[in-house]
């Protein structure tokens, strides 16, 4: 009889995930099976558990395996798969870290070397989870890797619970101030400190900024973004409206603002005052607003006279990946990864988890599928 596995299934707002099993697949020629080892409750996947993100609407098939932010170790190579992405042998039962998404490889972004702007990279979340090969997502026992992957091998002093957002969040704002291009001395501001904020100051600060401020109205976030490097905070309790908090924003970077202004919220309400915050000749970061259809309302004329630029950043090409990770190796005893996953649930207990999480009652949920 053929090997099975769970997975967590989604289908639709409104309904709980139901537990579902499918045969393991064989991998093809240059792909691999991952056995996931922890998945991550990601800002993003909460979008469609509260209704903001409708997956029919967008045009996927439903029922889905879905989650993205995870990790686990070598269940079943391919043929012609040896060696991770630089070159270190591969065999089961190794701990890896790979791309959640799989560029395609041939079309004109692809061609161009635009990879993470492929517009099938996530084809994977384009066929219910009813078909082969039916681990698709995180949500399960298995994750199939497909070929061509970005895979990396996992050094033994990174641990299951720090490599999980290796995956998806940490590598996210290690693209995205690669690509804003943050140069040494300049400020940061960061809209929001979730999970993705929390890192951020650590990348922040390791690329050379001269000053991290974030902005948030949570103890335990604002105390965690400290313990990452953040220098100045703007506690949205005490600066409660926008214009307060522009100012304070502008007060504590010699009254000119963020040469770069990261929007980890994913509320299109925070950018124009992101925007204000954002020093001339300087960077929005746009990261956060990924539900589809909702509309953000600024002045055009702050950008064009101030020479600001907004950048959107999805997704993140394989070398942002390699050196995340090779970031978080060098900086593992200087900042208390660990802290950022805050509890864990089995995969039978994924409802629970997600409800937590939105309700505010945890920081960030894994889920551990075996």
């Amino acid at each position: 009889m053929a090997e099975t596995g769970k997975a967590a299934i989604w289908l639709g707002y409104g309904k709980p995930f139901e537990i579902r099993e499918y045969p393991v697949p064989d991998p093809e020629p240059g792909a691999a099976v991952i056995k996931v080892a922890l998945a991550n409750v990601c800002g993003s996947d909460l979008h469609y558990w509260k209704g903001e993100q409708d997956y029919e609407k967008m045009g996927r098939p439903l029922p889905l395996n879905t989650g993205h932010e995870h990790m686990g170790t070598i269940h079943k190579l391919g043929a012609g798969v040896t060696t991770d992405s630089t070159g270190q042998s591969l065999r089961e039962g190794d701990r890896v870290v790979y791309r959640y998404f799989n560029p395609c490889g041939r079309c004109k972004a692809c061609l161009k070397r635009n990879f993470m702007s492929c517009p099938i990279r996530q084809a994977n979340f384009l066929v219910s989870c009813e078909q082969w090969p039916h681990f698709q997502g995180g949500y399960g026992q298995y994750f199939y890797l497909r070929p061509n992957h970005a895979i990396f091998k996992l050094p033994d002093e990174i641990t299951d619970e720090m490599a999980a957002g290796v995956n998806c969040a940490f590598t996210q704002v290690y693209a995205g101030l690669e690509i804003g291009e943050l140069r040494a001395g300049d400020t940061v501001v960061i809209q929001g400190a979730g999970g993705l904020g929390v890192y951020a100051c650590a990348v922040a600060k390791e690329m050379g900024a001269a000053k991290v401020i974030v902005i948030d109205g949570v103890d335990e976030r604002l105390e965690l973004a400290s313990q990452f490097g953040a220098d100045e905070f703007v506690d949205l309790r005490e600066y409660s409206t926008p214009a307060a908090r522009i100012e304070r924003v502008k007060a504590l970077a010699d009254n000119w603002g963020g040469e770069i202004v990261m929007e980890l919220v994913g509320n299109p309400n925070v950018v124009d005052e992101g925007l204000r915050m954002t020093a001339p000749e300087g960077t929005y970061l746009e990261i956060g607003n990924i539900n589809v259809g909702w509309e953000a309302k600024f002045d055009p004329s702050w950008i064009i006279f101030g020479n600001r630029r907004i950048q959107g950043v999805a997704h993140y090409e394989a070398e942002h990946l390699k050196g995340a990770l090779d970031l978080m190796v060098r900086t593992r005893t200087k900042y208390p990864y660990h802290k950022i996953l805050s509890h864990k649930f089995p995969l039978d207990q994924i409802n629970d988890a997600f409800t937590q999480q939105v309700e505010g009652h945890i920081t960030r949920a894994a889920i551990v599928p075996n």
